[in-house]
């Protein structure tokens, strides 16, 4: 109330006193927030239907990003364990436009590089593999012999499922090692068993996990280079060779590469780096994110689209209140703020509701596939930020509707 000694100073007889002016009282933040909770709780199954849309919105963003992120932390993962150091060779075409062949002395020549840690070939032969004589010719199941180095293994980072690599005594003879693929294909798992190449049997010694940095010898049979040579007339020129290098190295060992393999025509010979495979199919990968975080924003903006229908018709059924409430003193500030605030507490909901469940389906997708769980942080931040502002926008024509409201028209409609 006003004081009101304020207008007690001497004036003439007659002179009229000023009314005293009302302010309408402030309310504080969490008078606003118990306000706009108010409204929320008195109908919790609209509340919740409408923030499961908010919610479905959110969770779908949120697992995009964080199944993106943990597909990426695989490959990245991966690629530690591996190296990113390998660098492959292979030839290209000729002048007159056959496939180039590589000399014979490629290999010792690139091992002669100071850079250079380990080196590696394998050479294609000119027969298939069978699991016995009686298949037909045309059966090879796309399946390639190789004559393999014994230092291939190392070199490309491979490592046997089961049995053993080639050795110093195994490349002599007719044995072979199986690719992952080769193996399911030939309905091989394990050692002990022959398999039919140009006419001799070949003892399967070996079967190989998969090889990321190689798939190429996922799909082959690979023999001792020896032993190639003896039984299926192996001329001795690398297909492909496999080099390793030191990790600072890399850039300076790329460019020499060619006229160290092939001095006489470095045009045909190929290098390629198998780990920028992988960062392309990862940038790949990333265009479908792009992709399908246009999507999981597409349903949040439904879900906007319900918060506000949700606060219209919750303007519509609540005017008698609306109008009490402005009879009673409040402003149309306050009816403002009280639906934009119950608009923002209703997105906020849903916000943190698809939050958790984006988190939890990210979480389960990646146990399923062995990965690490990555969820971004500022995909959270981001989640929750774009909810509230699609709560500000919805609930914003909603309340300047009920702040217009007039105190007797809004008493009227009881």
């Amino acid at each position: 109330m006003t004081d009101p000694t304020k207008y007690s100073s001497p004036r003439e007889p007659g002179t009229r006193v000023p009314a005293p002016r009302l302010r309408a009282a402030r309310l504080s933040a969490a008078d606003v927030v118990r306000l706009g909770g108010t409204g929320l709780r008195t109908r919790p199954l609209r509340v919740f239907l409408s923030a499961l849309g908010i919610a479905i919105g959110v969770a779908a963003m949120i697992a995009v990003v964080g199944i993106s992120g943990s597909g990426h932390a695989e490959v990245d993962r991966r690629l530690d364990a591996l190296g990113t150091n390998l660098l492959r060779i292979a030839p290209g075409q000729s002048l007159d436009g056959e496939k180039a062949r590589l000399p014979y002395e490629a290999v010792p020549m690139i091992r002669r590089i100071p850079p250079v840690q380990r080196v590696a070939a394998t050479g294609a032969t000119d027969f298939h593999v069978y699991r016995n004589e009686h298949i037909s010719v045309g059966h090879t199941g796309s399946l390639a012999v190789l004559a393999a180095d014994r230092g291939l293994l190392p070199a490309v980072g491979g490592k046997v499922h089961r049995g053993r690599w080639l050795d110093a005594a195994t490349e002599k003879y007719p044995a072979v090692a199986l690719g992952a693929t080769a193996a399911q294909r030939l309905d091989v798992y394990a050692p002990g068993i022959r398999v039919w190449i140009g006419g001799y049997w070949f003892a399967v010694i070996g079967v190989l996990d998969p090889v990321p940095l190689a798939p190429e010898l996922d799909s082959a049979v690979l023999v001792g280079g020896p032993a190639a040579r003896a039984y299926l007339r192996f001329d001795g020129h690398p297909s492909m060779v496999y080099v390793r290098t030191e990790n600072s190295q890399v850039s300076a060992v790329r460019p020499v590469l060619p006229a160290t393999a092939y001095p006489e025509k470095p045009s045909e010979v190929l290098v390629s780096r198998p780990s920028d495979a992988l960062a392309a199919r990862e940038a790949t990968e990333s265009a479908l994110t792009g992709l399908l975080l246009g999507l999981g924003g597409v349903a949040l903006l439904v879900g906007g689209v319900g918060v506000g229908n949700t606060m219209v018709i919750s303007v519509l059924e609540r005017r008698p209140e609306i109008g009490l409430r402005r009879a009673l003193g409040a402003t149309r500030g306050q009816i403002r703020m009280q639906f934009v605030t119950e608009s923002l507490l209703l997105s906020l909901i849903g916000g943190l509701g698809g939050t958790v469940l984006g988190t939890l389906i990210t979480a389960g997708y990646a146990a399923s596939r062995g990965w690490p769980t990555v969820v971004p942080p500022w995909a959270s931040a981001a989640g929750i930020g774009s909810t509230l502002l699609i709560g500000m926008i919805a609930g914003l024509y909603p309340a300047v509707r009920a702040s217009r409201l007039s105190p007797t028209v809004a008493l009227s409609s009881t």
